[in-house]
């Protein structure tokens, strides 16, 4: 019954073991400071602790101290904590003290403690001196008296003196009494196991839980278990256990057979790491390419469609229920199956022409963006696959529209497919395969096996995917014409950029992600090019990227403008004027937009999806569309101020733009928003959308003088009031650092943009200390987290990449040269072998979390690069003009 309940439990998305510590890691001994864990058992949750989605804990009623050293010395390990890149994934999470008692937090002084308890303590401590073999353990949150040694004789003796000092001192008082196994605890905390618990739950976002516990202190966290959760009661049964093992050592075998099924369920997932897919593009949507090759991702006609292939959110068991389109090698018929192994793949030199390249094969995948497809209204588009080389294939074509809620059919046709015949057709163009139709409910599969040494021309098949059309004529252009068209697309425009020395081809290769994710037809920038990618793997932290954030789009735009690009930019800020004349008034900007400038749809999810790595729910749309952002207005007029430097054409409408916004700050800049995080919660004075109203009146101001020698007093008034603002009220010299909101004395990785935007000098005390704060209390390793308060979602999040890249231009403008270099290496590292950027990293095994591409991530590398190739220039410089 045990092994069918963990083998259930072994498939949860994110999967949360703990345990007890006395009598169930270590066995029960009459001296508790002599209690070693067994190996096996330890080296168990150990283990646990490193796989991925999954995490491990020990709740115990000991203090921190005493859990840590023994633990540590049951492992041979160092001091949690000693070590600043050992990853968090891999960490064993200790709870004590009843749960009253964090590893995370900072303990209160015991001298507070005791002192509430004096006439107990006194009592227990003149016991403890009549009865041998009895003592008394001081906790920072109560005492405990451990009478396991004491004579057999002497116990009916104690027990009744126990009684009495509980019916005396603590009947109506606020502490609380536990009795374990041979220990009377008193506790000034109302935290309990089971407390303990559901907020490690909640904060790792478990799915799933194993609780093991021996005693009556255990008993709450047995009741914290859900139906589908696992109790195991280690010698002896336990109300709330469904299940019982004899004693540590039969535990440590549970544990072991729960690693095995763990990792098998993980192997069956095998998704790729997010890093290392690629993507193809043609600036009015985008398809990620896996590293075998295959589409996992495709959303037509435009970036924010509903999509005709994710496999990159779907089920293992059944990957081509959502769609794909895969093109692997094969073998003859009679012979053993090819070993497939791993291709290589790369871009052809500075275009998003991507190869991926098997022994005897290679195929080459681009959208088209020759004859000016890039600024045509999406509506007509093609995917086109080359296979160039030897040998035979196996291709499998499953598109599934809609993410797979609407039947699919396929027809065949003379010279390829025909997917439906719907108002908006699509057909796969494939001269001289022979297709295999299978139907499978309401969704048809395409299978054929291709020698490529015996195509009409030997050695190249083309496949053409058409969207929009039902036409299976061969183009008018040959093939390979096209494909050079579209290699100059990319290169061409790629030869026009000035990047730094510093990282050239990776800057460039940012730069090209940036430009892949610009919807051509309208200059709309989109934040990312995929839905539902988890910021914690297993997790519910999964959002809709596929949007344009004026704020993301504008700081994308100005990173473009930095490396010589004006082109896009300038599109943007046409958009940018459409959409606020659209609206009325530029204070009635939302966060987000489609990338046709409209509303979002209301926030919902695809049940019928698993998630990447089963991390539900998958999303469509985005809630925060309806927040208050007031940061929005910093990055547009910083962007119009950066192109005014560098003498782009703008002209009155952009003027017009300009006091618009400016004239919203000044109305606005002192309400509460939810800030550029987009906290789920209540409003509040973040710090950062204060900076960020400061700077819309800052380049306010310059872009008037820029434009015109215009002077407007009221904004720099408005400027300077702002500024005063947030010196008065965001630094808490407690914390030693500007806070993520007024009043709410918590780091935030957003206020390295102080020195970065210029409202203050690098060297004022009061930036140097917030970033050395940031460093070491948000920073672990190459992740750099936002922040560390909770945000009222379950589960954890991985570092954020844009946070690494602020850090490093933070300390490139302090002259902290190595420790800039220290972090830009790290965020170089952090990209997949064609350069893709996630959103997030995970510090636990430095795979790409969230999804990609990511427009923060990729602009935070480029900023990175100028700043350590001209060190002594702030952003507010490049902005400014400044030389």
């Amino acid at each position: 019954m045990i092994l069918q309940a963990l083998r259930q439990l072994a498939r949860t998305p994110r999967l949360l073991v703990a345990c007890d510590y006395d009598g169930v890691l270590a066995p029960i001994v009459v001296d508790p400071a002599q209690a070693r864990p067994a190996p096996e058992a330890l080296g168990a949750l150990r283990e646990l602790a490193t796989l991925p989605q999954t995490d491990a804990a020990i709740i115990s009623g000991r203090t921190l101290d005493s859990l840590r050293t023994l633990v540590n010395a049951g492992s041979g390990a160092e001091p949690a904590g000693s070590e600043r890149d050992v990853p968090a994934g891999s960490r064993l999470e200790l709870v004590g003290e009843h749960g009253a008692a964090w590893s995370e937090a900072v303990p209160a002084r015991v001298g507070d403690v005791t002192l509430r308890l004096e006439p107990v303590r006194e009592r227990l401590v003149a016991l403890s001196t009549r009865f041998a073999g009895t003592h008394v353990e001081f906790k920072l949150h109560g005492l405990a008296y451990h009478y396991r040694g004491a004579d057999s004789a002497d116990v009916p003796a104690i027990l009744e003196d126990l009684d009495q000092i509980e019916r005396r001192f603590l009947g109506d008082g606020p502490c609380r009494v536990l009795r374990g196994r041979m220990v009377f605890e008193i506790s000034t905390s109302t935290e309990n196991k089971g407390v303990a618990l559901t907020r490690l739950r909640a904060r790792n976002g478990s799915t799933g839980v194993l609780f093991a516990g021996d005693d009556l202190t255990d008993e709450d966290a047995f009741a914290a278990l859900g139906p589908l959760d696992v109790g195991v009661a280690v010698a002896g049964p336990r109300r709330g256990a469904a299940h019982e093992v004899a004693d540590v050592a039969a535990l440590g075998g549970l544990l072991r057979d729960l690693i095995s099924l763990r990792r098998q369920w993980l192997r069956e997932q095998s998704p790729f790491p997010l890093q290392k897919h690629s993507i193809v593009s043609d600036q009015r949507s985008i398809a990620v390419v896996d590293p075998m090759g295959s589409i996992a991702w495709l959303c037509w006609p435009r970036i924010d469609s509903p999509a005709l292939f994710a496999s990159l959110v779907s089920s293992p068991e059944a990957p081509h229920a959502a769609g794909a389109f895969s093109i692997l090698p094969a073998s003859k018929p009679g012979e053993p199956e090819p070993a497939t192994g791993s291709p290589e793949q790369r871009y052809l030199d500075k275009t998003m022409v991507l190869e991926t390249r098997w022994p005897s094969f290679r195929v080459l995948d681009y959208m088209d963006c020759s004859g000016g497809r890039a600024f045509q209204r999406a509506g007509r588009s093609d995917l086109v696959r080359v296979v160039e080389g030897s040998g035979r294939v196996r291709v499998l074509f499953a598109p599934r529209k809609d993410f797979g809620r609407q039947g699919t059919d396929l027809q065949p046709r003379e010279g390829g497919l025909l997917v439906d015949d719907d108002p908006d057709p699509i057909v796969l163009l494939s001269p001289g395969v022979h297709w295999e139709i299978r139907q499978s409910g309401v969704h048809s599969t395409a299978s054929a096996e291709v020698d490529l040494d015996a195509l009409p021309t030997p050695g190249v098949l083309v496949l053409e995917l058409r969207y929009g059309t039902a036409s299976l004529r061969p183009g008018v252009v040959p093939e390979h014409e096209r494909r050079d068209l579209n290699e100059r697309f990319w290169s061409g425009w790629a030869r026009t950029l000035k990047p730094p020395a510093r990282a050239r081809d990776a800057v460039l290769r940012s730069a090209l992600m940036l430009k892949a994710l610009v919807f051509g037809p309208t200059g709309a920038i989109a934040a990312a090019g995929t839905t539902s990618l988890p910021e914690w793997p297993g997790g519910v932290r999964n959002w809709d990227y596929r949007y344009c954030w004026p704020r993301d789009a504008c700081l994308a735009a100005q990173a473009l403008v930095r490396l010589g690009n004006t082109g896009h930019p300038m599109k943007l800020l046409d958009w940018m004027l459409g959409l606020i004349d659209s609206i009325g008034s530029a204070e009635r900007l939302r966060p987000i937009y489609t990338v046709l400038g409209r509303d979002l749809g209301p926030e919902a999810e695809i049940g019928e999806l698993a998630g990447y790595r089963g991390s539900r729910p998958v999303r469509v749309s985005n809630a925060a569309a309806n927040q208050s952002q007031l940061d929005v207005f910093g990055p547009i007029c910083g962007l119009v101020g950066l192109l005014a430097d560098r003498g782009a054409p703008l002209g009155p409408d952009h003027w017009r733009m300009v006091e618009a916004i400016a004239g919203a700050v000044m109305r606005r800049w002192k309400e509460p928003d939810h800030g550029i995080w987009e906290v789920r919660g209540p409003k509040r004075h973040y710090t950062h959308s204060k900076l960020l109203c400061w700077h819309a009146m800052d380049q306010a101001l310059r872009v008037g003088e820029l434009l015109g020698g215009r002077r407007i007093d009221a904004w720099a008034s408005t400027r300077d009031e702002i500024r005063d603002d947030i010196l008065t009220h965001a630094f808490d010299e407690r914390l030693g650092a500007f806070t993520l909101a007024y009043g709410l004395p918590e780091l935030d990785a957003a206020t390295l943009q102080l020195p970065l935007l210029g409202l203050l000098p690098p060297d004022d005390v009061r930036v140097t200390s917030t970033v050395r704060a940031i460093d070491a209390q948000l920073r672990e390793g190459s992740a750099v987290y936002r922040y560390r308060f909770d945000d009222g979602l379950p589960g954890r999040e991985g570092g954020f990449l844009i946070c690494l890249g602020w850090l490093a231009e933070a300390w490139a403008l302090m002259g902290e040269r190595a420790s800039a270099e220290d972090c830009f290496e790290r965020l170089l590292a952090c990209a997949g072998p064609t350069g893709t950027l996630t959103e997030q990293v995970d510090p636990a095994n430095g795979e790409g979390l969230g999804n990609f591409p990511q427009a923060y991530s990729h602009l935070a590398l480029i900023n990175a690069a100028l700043a350590l190739d001209a060190p002594g220039a702030t952003n507010a410089a490049t902005i400014a003009g400044s030389p």
